[in-house]
């Protein structure tokens, strides 16, 4: 993992903590993420978040009848638009 091998295991196990927090949070409470505009159908609904103190990873979920399901975790700066095919 990229945070184990430049940020220290410390720094991993406490991402990983926090992220678990986070789907737990957004499992409680599906509708707290930014709605997205996808091209694509099958991701409609989609959402994002931030992951608890690591506020440069985002997650993005699709919100569930029984909870969310998580899609993707990715790092702010990354080129997520387009990972996603965001709408113009």
């Amino acid at each position: 993992m990229y945070l184990a091998e430049n940020a220290g295991s410390n720094v991993a196990d406490r991402f990983l903590a926090n992220s678990e927090a986070s789907f737990g949070d957004l499992a409680l409470q599906p509708g707290i993420g930014s709605p997205l505009l996808l091209r694509s159908p099958e991701l409609a609904g989609m959402r994002k978040w931030r992951v608890q103190e690591f506020e440069k990873f985002l997650i993005f979920y699709l919100p569930r009848h029984d909870g969310v399901s998580i899609v993707r975790v990715l790092h702010a700066a990354q080129d997520w638009w387009r990972f996603f095919g965001m709408a113009t």
